[in-house]
């Protein structure tokens, strides 16, 4: 099963970009104008210096109003290295694109949704230079859709609920109805949703659940682009291993290692930093004779 709660939470939105602005309007309230078309771009934000930066997701929404760029962060935690780079993704993306920038986070933490809401001011208090006022999708708005009816009439809007929701006391009956709303949907993206909701489930029997509701339909878990999800799980799983490795044994971590340690795809060559991180004196000598 997938392995990261963070891939899914974004990843939902690039398979289907429309139930981003429905929810800045349903959950938040925001007026966004409905997109004519919304197509995803690179999230390479990396400059020709040799410094990685990527956002979750970024979509454009072309509309009757105008151009914007959607950029979609999932947080699991509050992160105060965020008030650098999030100034600087919208930025940069304004400069390259010529068109505004809108970050939306999503967490399954209320507390994380709380800090995330917070505008990140820089400059003179009373006269900032720049101020940064990220959308929150959290367990706190996102509606708890428990309700067959109400989940078939928009299945991929259940499918946020339940993946937001996933922590919370109201899983089961989320779970009861997004099953019944799956089964009326194309068969690909409801494999690919079905892999999204089990890698979101923190609670155990929650996760026994839906795997059972889902058992009868087994091609939820065959589906190629459901494997590609779990692939991509298990990268990030053995990327985190190896850095938490080197952590646990009091091992500096700087940051880049750390950053070339997550850009790396290749299960091998991870499968080799992991091993020499439970030997390494210094985080350096993971990449060793390479």
């Amino acid at each position: 099963m997938v392995g990261s709660s963070h891939e899914a939470l974004h990843r939902i939105f690039q398979k289907d970009p429309e139930l981003l602005t429905r929810a800045l309007q349903r959950v938040l309230g925001v007026p966004f104008p409905r997109p004519r078309e919304i197509a995803a771009l690179n999230v390479d934000l990396t400059e020709i210096e040799p410094v990685e930066r990527r956002v979750d997701t970024l979509l454009r929404a072309e509309t009757d109003e105008g151009t914007y760029l959607l950029v979609v962060e999932s947080q699991g935690k509050a992160d105060e290295r965020k008030r650098g780079s999030w100034p600087y993704y919208l930025s940069y993306l304004y400069e390259k694109y010529r068109c505004e920038p809108v970050l939306i986070v999503i967490t399954q933490s209320g507390s994380t949704a709380k800090w995330a809401s917070r505008p990140i001011r820089m400059g003179f208090p009373g006269w900032h230079s720049l101020t940064v006022r990220p959308l929150v999708l959290g367990p706190d708005n996102v509606p708890v859709i428990a309700d067959e009816k109400q989940a078939e009439a928009d299945p991929t809007l259940a499918v946020l609920s339940a993946m937001t929701h996933g922590r919370g006391p109201g899983a089961m009956a989320i779970l009861e109805s997004l099953a019944s709303a799956l089964r009326t949907i194309d068969s690909d993206s409801a494999a690919v949703f079905a892999q999204f909701v089990d890698s979101c489930l923190a609670d155990p029997q929650a996760k026994q659940m839906w795997r059972d509701l889902m058992t009868a339909v087994q091609y939820f878990w065959r589906h190629p682009l459901a494997e590609q999800v779990r692939e991509e799980g298990r990268i990030q799983k053995q990327q985190e291993m190896t850095l938490r490795v080197l952590e646990w044994r009091g091992i500096p971590v700087p940051d880049a290692v750390r950053e070339r340690v997550m850009a790396c795809a290749d299960e091998d060559q991870l499968d080799v930093w992991a091993q020499r991180a439970v030997h390494a004196t210094d985080a350096a000598e993971l990449f060793a004779d390479e």
